[in-house]
């Protein structure tokens, strides 16, 4: 990518935020950011059950952009927190419909990362009339290959957390270990589903950099962030994220018209490149850059400066480079 591209962008407050109630269950956390009059862009966070940060309204210039975030279902500031019943990956794209015409929004610029990602392409697959692009990074296709990758691939390069995330799950259980976390995660002892959704996040946050970073291993510990991350992406696992196996490969003819970047590190080992470089093939007039010195978080240095780099040639020309 271009090498002169701008920093992220300051931090900056709402203008406007609310609370969406989608169901008898599920309030939906959202917040509008930028300029009211701008082009819209859809921020979806990964996860599932991440939620969205101050930081991620910094990819977008906002003098040119009316930025829309919003919490998905039992993730962050929306509510129940880590609830996984009436949670499902159609719902999720009910509640960008239902988000969307709350807005008045006719279509937006849609950005997801990793779970946001694979959330981006399933919305966009159903509602392409309502996109005006993609800006993607961390490629989850939630094919059964990247949920065993998950599970015991990572101990390859991260031996240490796959120990911890696995200590307390006796021997003889750890041969499926996403049905061992379903019976603590979703059983009826309260400590025992706490204690397992912060192993599980743990074991994600350990994962995510290419140099550690001490203070967002902290952040993941955090029963706010453990909570909805644990429960959700295991939940999403053992329903392979509500869709069939490769789906959002079979169906990419349905947004292969549309404008698409993907941003992804080199060495992410939460989702390694391999689904960045498939959907990239599926995919004519896609653009790839594969960032050298990344691995999975949106915040490091070069995959951070590429999403900027995407937010501002779509600004400039509607398309990417």
């Amino acid at each position: 990518m271009n090498s002169v591209v701008p920093p992220l962008f300051p931090l900056l407050e709402p203008y406007r935020h609310g609370t969406l109630p989608v169901d008898a269950r599920h309030t939906l956390y959202w917040e509008e950011c930028g300029n009211p009059q701008g082009v819209p862009v859809l921020f979806l966070h990964g996860g599932p059950g991440g939620g969205i940060s101050p930081m991620h309204r910094r990819f977008f210039d906002p003098a040119y952009y009316r930025i829309v975030l919003f919490d998905q279902r039992g993730a962050g500031k929306s509510t129940p927190l880590g609830e996984w019943r009436d949670n499902t990956t159609p719902l999720l794209i009910d509640d960008i419909e239902s988000l969307r015409s709350m807005l008045g929004i006719e279509q937006w610029l849609v950005f997801g990362g990793s779970w946001g990602a694979t959330l981006a392409l399933a919305y966009g697959q159903a509602h392409p009339r309502r996109c005006l692009g993609f800006v993607l990074r961390g490629i989850f296709l939630c094919t059964q290959d990247e949920i065993d990758w998950f599970l015991y691939g990572m101990r390859q390069f991260f031996p240490e957390a796959h120990e911890a995330f696995v200590a307390r799950i006796p021997l003889e259980e750890r041969g499926d270990l996403l049905q061992a976390y379903q019976r603590r995660l979703f059983g009826e002892d309260h400590e025992e589903s706490v204690q397992a959704a912060r192993d599980w996040s743990r074991y994600e946050g350990s994962c995510l950099f290419l140099q550690p970073h001490p203070e967002m291993l902290s952040a993941f510990e955090e029963d706010s962030v453990a909570l909805g991350i644990g429960r959700l992406e295991a939940h999403y696992f053992l329903h392979h994220g509500f869709m069939e196996e490769d789906q959002l490969i079979r169906q990419i003819g349905r947004i292969a018209h549309l404008p698409a970047v993907i941003v992804q590190g080199r060495y992410d080992v939460v989702c390694p490149p391999v689904s960045a470089w498939r959907l990239h093939h599926a995919w004519p007039g896609s653009k790839l850059h594969l960032i050298a010195d990344a691995g999975h978080a949106a915040m490091e240095p070069g995959t951070a400066t590429a999403l900027v780099a995407a937010t501002e040639q779509f600004r400039q020309k509607q398309a990417f480079e």
